[in-house]
């Protein structure tokens, strides 16, 4: 496998959810943001019927890796949820520069839990990350 693999779906992650961003602003322009997630819900259920009928079965999983993922997909709905109230109160390029900064979160708590380290440039980055979200949440 190639070194730099990931680079290419990175940065088609990145424009795809950069897109994403803008067209849920859009969409709540026009439409309350619970009518905006259940829409936008159905569009990536599309997309998960599609990964499933391509899964070789039977699926790889465990207990713990269904509970995690599980979990997962409860703080990313709820997140969604509550990121589309503020897209529809906030200005789309506060909005999202500010919860855009959730791998702080990740990385905390990863360095709290999973005990990975974090090195001096990384912390450096954190305090500047938390920083900016003052800045941006003034």
């Amino acid at each position: 496998m190639m070194k730099n693999a990931w680079f290419a779906p990175a940065v088609f992650a990145l424009l795809l959810w950069g897109l994403w961003g803008l067209l849920l602003k859009l969409a709540t322009n026009h439409m309350p943001p619970r009518n905006v997630y259940i829409v936008s819900t159905l569009g990536a259920i599309v997309v998960a019927l599609a990964l499933l009928i391509t899964t070789k079965f039977p699926p790889q999983a465990t207990v713990a890796g269904v509970l995690f993922a599980s979990f997962a997909g409860i703080c990313g709905a709820l997140g969604g949820v509550l990121f589309l109230q503020a897209m529809s109160r906030g200005a789309a390029s506060v909005v999202i520069t500010f919860t855009a900064l959730y791998p702080v979160v990740t990385i905390i708590l990863s360095f709290l839990l999973l005990s990975e380290s974090v090195t001096v440039k990384q912390g450096i980055g954190i305090v500047f990350a938390l920083f900016s979200m003052v800045l941006l949440a003034g």
